[in-house]
């Protein structure tokens, strides 16, 4: 019987998903690996987070909805954070990469980067149209 849980999300781009990875402090590896679980247990990824007792973060894209999906032994999390935190810090670092590559496509720079006290990220961008 396996132990992998999945978590549908709704990450679609891989290199922003190994920049916000690595954002938080766990740069994945990549390639096509074995994300490790129960007793053994393995299941096939493309980007893997190795965590402490052997068990590990995986992340594999879902051919039909075009987005990575969380793969991991959740009875084996070894996170300072909940699994709901965990992606939701996730989806925080991804948006803002995303927000920040979108501005600098379309001519802005950050002016201001503020982290808050709730958490929550405050940016100022500005464009010069000369």
């Amino acid at each position: 019987m396996s132990h992998f849980s999945t978590v549908t999300t709704e990450l679609r781009d891989r290199q922003t998903l190994i920049e916000a990875l690595t954002d938080l402090g766990h740069p994945p590896e990549q390639g096509s690996l074995q994300v490790r679980g129960y007793r053994g247990q393995t299941v096939t990824a493309e980007l893997a987070v190795p965590q402490e007792g052997g068990a590990d973060i995986g992340f594999r894209l879902n051919a039909q909805t075009g987005s990575y999906e969380l793969v991991t032994d959740l009875d084996l999390w070894k996170q300072p954070v909940p699994i709901e935190r965990f992606l939701s810090q996730l989806h925080q670092r991804y948006a803002l990469r995303t927000i920040l590559a979108a501005s600098t496509e379309e001519g802005f720079q950050v002016s201001e980067q503020t982290n808050q006290l709730d958490g929550s990220i405050e940016l100022v961008v500005t464009r010069w149209d000369g």
